[in-house]
């Protein structure tokens, strides 16, 4: 079953979310608190996806998005925001989030990005084996990352994003085709997700990030697998 968790305090907004999934053919986990969404992860191990709302009494959608990250680096993680502040967008990224939506949002939206979500997380590989390319190795069948021997430990998205650049290495490829390649071509978002996943990306597989070897930026097109 298709399950995903809905965080959010407010009852109307979580109602309409739970009501639009349910009809796209999800089993929908309800939680008003993060300390709530935190329990019923517990007991619903099999989660795919977590809509987490930013802003909460107690614990905020931050928080909560890094305890599961935590934990759980495959669950896909989307964060709702009200505000359409960039600093918003980018902390939710960089603690742990594949995706966020800016309320308010249309259902057929929030069901894409949703979708786009559950299809990585299921796991059905075409490419059942290895891609080796020094210091890493990318396992394709556990979708696994190691470098030198050590598993670093990715998001759905960042996988996805490795093995993009592994299976093209020394092609620049531009924000748009990171885009329709790891997020999907329904893909309602904007560039600046591909930006951040790198940047969050770079932290756990570059020697020293803030001078990238690996995945290197072709200046006003994009970024190339360095090799």
């Amino acid at each position: 079953m298709k399950k995903v968790l809905v965080l959010e305090d407010e009852s109307s907004i979580r109602s309409f979310i739970v009501i639009n999934l349910r009809r796209a053919g999800y089993e929908v986990v309800e939680a008003e608190t993060g300390e709530e969404a935190l329990e019923k992860l517990d007991h619903h191990r099999d989660t795919r996806v977590a809509l987490l709302d930013v802003m909460l009494p107690g614990i905020d959608g931050f928080e909560v998005c890094r305890r599961i990250r935590a934990t759980n680096p495959h669950i896909g993680i989307i964060m709702l925001t009200a505000r359409a502040q960039e600093m918003d967008k980018v902390t939710g990224l960089m603690t742990g989030a594949d995706d966020y939506v800016t309320k308010p949002f249309s259902p057929a939206e929030l069901t894409a990005r949703v979708d786009a979500l559950m299809r990585r997380s299921g796991g059905n590989e075409a490419n059942d084996g290895e891609i080796r390319q020094e210091p890493f190795l990318l396992n394709t069948r556990n979708r696994t990352l190691e470098k030198n021997g050590q598993r670093v430990k990715l998001t759905q998205v960042e996988y996805a994003i490795m093995k993009m650049f592994m299976e093209n290495p020394g092609k620049a490829l531009s924000r748009e085709e990171i885009l329709d390649m790891v997020w999907g071509r329904d893909y309602f978002g904007e560039l600046k997700i591909v930006d951040v996943n790198i940047r969050r990306l770079r932290l756990k597989i570059e020697d020293n990030p803030t001078n990238p070897t690996y995945i290197t930026t072709v200046w006003g097109y994009g970024y190339k697998w360095g090799f």
